[in-house]
């Protein structure tokens, strides 16, 4: 017991930080524009700034002799802070928790007198809670006709009690731990001891506990700084990319295998794309280069404070480009400077801690991409870009998350993802795993309540995007994907283990709709009506007349203009839809459909089925049947269903193959239309 129960407290107060640092992250990354369009209006305007404007920058007077408000006052006390409160409290109650929160938060500002952030970081989720607290105590007591008045003048009243709190009892608290801090701040930088919050800065990044750091101290004593001298070092403490741009440059010239390869494309996307953590599982490899990261960042810090150089906002992600945007005037030379400085002490540092173990055994980085994430508790774009992508790797490991709910997520949502779930369904429901479902959605319709998404590989970041925390499987065959059965032994892996789940944010659910519930539990019902056939005899050519994938997609898209379901745009758009991301499937089957933006032109759910005597070169990949497809209310999905039953059996492809009639063809395909 004595020898597991610290590292188990260990892990719990890590992860704990780590979730108390992500809800804060939440709170200020979403409004990160509106801190860059304050900091440039700060940088061009205020009087100190690139073309001062006494109306705008608020100093001066006006002709009457009264001050100018500006827009820099007003958008750092009142705008800032209301939309750090409203996102907080959205967080936690929704709209009506995020209404509530800014109301207390606006007694906070006023009863303080200067920007709020803290106060803002705490008012915002507390009003959103409390709300939530007093909704459950009249829930399902209301009378019907009297909801609307009970709750506006409910959220009325609490909110106007919490400014009244806010006011007297929060912002004399938040007031004092302010000046405190700064004043702690300026102690360090007036005794020159700054620099060594490096070394507890960059292992927290690296543990993924800087969003605690960064965005509950450092943003907000940050802004305050740089609202009284114009400009804040704060900005630059964990921001800076140098550190990290030295370690993945050493890996450049002196590291080896994946490693080395990978790390040219990874300097660029954290130098310029300002996501630091891609250098995180370089530095797990080998945890001493921790050293060169230290050394780097307390180089950086020392030579801001010495050029009194720092930014005028906050900038995310830590992009150079950001960075040198929101630079105050006075501090290119010092906020450059500090960041080559920083890069090339981490460079030299790791260049002979790589030097000297070039002897030794690598360190396997997709390992360290799967321990990164292991303490991320979620998905990490690193393992896309250094691993071959979560499915380039499969789906090998289980990041913490029980998988429970899969999405297979393609462009349009109508075509090769409701394919592809159906053939992963099938194999999930063989394999004895009843209580996974599997969905298909468009990428644009996503949202970040999934366990487990598959996409094609080159839809990749679009939907890593749209599903932070979830795990990426990526297919290239829609049909016969070897991921498939990887992932079924994942789940089969899942249910023998019951691993715990992650201890931080744990992954969302949402109601299935109707026709996800149908796409995943029972077979889309058929409609009976001829008029609501899905493939009619028409709809089936047994000798195509194309030569080529073009030629093809319009054979297609004409059949589905015949039957009525389409018009000529959304012929046009199977074409688009091809360009961006390939519908071969897998197997010899194509199935050309249109995009997502063209779905205001179906007219009724159709498909229509191809088949071609000679192999047609589809992106490289032989095609022999081509299924176009024109999806309208899920009516579409029971014989796309069917269809991918079909081809994932070699024996049915055979017999499609060889079939003489379309009576022929549609016996094989069961009565779809029964």
């Amino acid at each position: 017991m004595s020898t597991t129960a610290a590292p188990t407290r260990l892990h719990a107060a890590r992860a704990g930080v780590q979730k108390f640092g992500t809800f804060l992250s939440g709170m200020i990354m979403p409004n990160i524009g509106a801190f860059i369009a304050w900091g440039l209006i700060t940088a061009i305007f205020i009087e100190k700034g690139w073309f001062p404007v006494a109306a705008i920058g608020g100093f001066g007077k006006d002709a009457a002799g009264v001050p100018y408000t500006g827009l820099v006052g007003p958008m750092i006390t009142y705008l800032l802070p209301l939309l750090i409160a409203y996102t907080g409290g959205k967080a936690v109650y929704d709209v009506r928790g995020g209404v509530v929160g800014a109301i207390g938060t606006m007694g906070v500002i006023i009863g303080a007198g200067i920007p709020m952030f803290i106060g803002a970081m705490i008012m915002g989720p507390l009003g959103g809670w409390t709300m939530k607290k007093i909704d459950a105590i009249w829930d399902g007591k209301i009378r019907p006709g009297f909801e609307m008045l009970v709750n506006n003048f409910s959220a009325g009243i609490w909110g106007a009690v919490l400014a009244l709190f806010g006011f007297y009892a929060i912002s004399p608290v938040v007031q004092a731990f302010s000046t405190f801090a700064g004043s702690v701040v300026q102690f360090m930088v007036s005794n020159g001891i700054l620099p060594l919050t490096s070394i507890f800065i960059e292992p927290a990044k690296v543990l993924f506990l800087n969003n605690a750091i960064n965005h509950g101290v450092l943003t907000p004593l940050g802004i305050q700084q740089s609202t009284e001298q114009g400009k804040s070092i704060l900005f630059l403490l964990e921001a800076n990319p140098g550190p990290g741009l030295g370690v993945l440059l050493a890996y450049m010239f002196f590291g080896k295998g994946a490693a080395k390869a990978s790390a040219p494309g990874a300097a660029l996307i954290h130098f310029l794309g300002g996501i630091h953590e891609i250098y995180f599982p370089y530095i797990l490899m080998k945890p001493i280069l921790i050293l060169a990261t230290i050394g780097g960042g307390m180089t950086g810090i020392a030579t801001l404070a010495i050029t009194h150089s720092g930014l005028v906002a906050p900038s995310a992600p830590g992009s150079i480009i950001a960075v040198i945007a929101q630079t105050a005037r006075d501090s290119y030379f010092g906020v450059i400077l500090a960041v080559i400085l920083a890069c090339a002490v981490s460079f030299a540092i790791a260049s002979i801690i790589l030097r000297a173990s070039r002897d030794r055994e690598e360190g396997d980085l997709a390992a360290a991409t799967a321990s990164m994430e292991g303490m991320k508790g979620r998905k990490s774009m690193a393992s896309t870009v250094l691993a071959g992508g979560a499915a380039g790797a499969g789906a090998a490991t289980l990041t913490g998350t029980k998988i429970k709910n899969i999405v297979f997520a393609c462009d349009a949502g109508m075509g090769s993802s409701a394919m592809g779930a159906s053939v992963l369904r099938n194999k999930i429901r063989a394999a004895g795993h009843k209580d996974v479902t599997v969905v298909n959605k468009a990428i644009a319709n996503l949202t970040d309540t999934y366990d487990l998404v598959v996409v094609h590989q080159d839809l990749a970041l679009r939907a890593e995007e749209k599903t932070p925390s979830a795990q990426l499987v990526t297919v290239d065959n829609f049909m016969g994907s070897p991921k498939y059965d990887e992932i079924v032994d994942l789940l089969d892996e899942q249910s023998a283990t019951e691993p715990v789940p992650f201890e931080g944010v744990p992954a969302k659910t949402e109601p299935a709709t109707d026709a996800e519930a149908a796409a995943s539990h029972v077979p889309v019902p058929h409609v009976h009506s001829e008029t609501r056939d899905v493939l009619r005899r028409e709809s089936i050519v047994l000798g195509g007349a194309a030569a080529d994938m073009a030629g093809a997609i319009d054979e297609a898209g004409q059949l589905l203009k015949a039957t009525g379901a389409v018009d000529d745009e959304y012929v046009a758009s199977m074409h688009d839809r091809e360009r961006s991301v390939s519908t071969f499937m897998g197997n010899g089957l194509a199935i050309p459909h249109g995009t997502n933006e063209a779905k205001g032109h179906i007219l009724a759910s159709a498909v229509t089925f191809v088949r071609y005597n000679e192999p047609i070169d589809w992106q490289g990949k032989p095609v022999k049947f081509v299924v176009g497809i024109a999806g309208k209310d899920k009516e579409h999905l029971g014989i796309l269903a069917k269809i991918a039953k079909i081809f994932g059996d070699k024996e049915q492809v055979a017999r499609l193959e060889a079939a003489g009639s379309v009576d022929e063809v549609l016996d094989i395909f069961g009565r779809v239309n029964a």
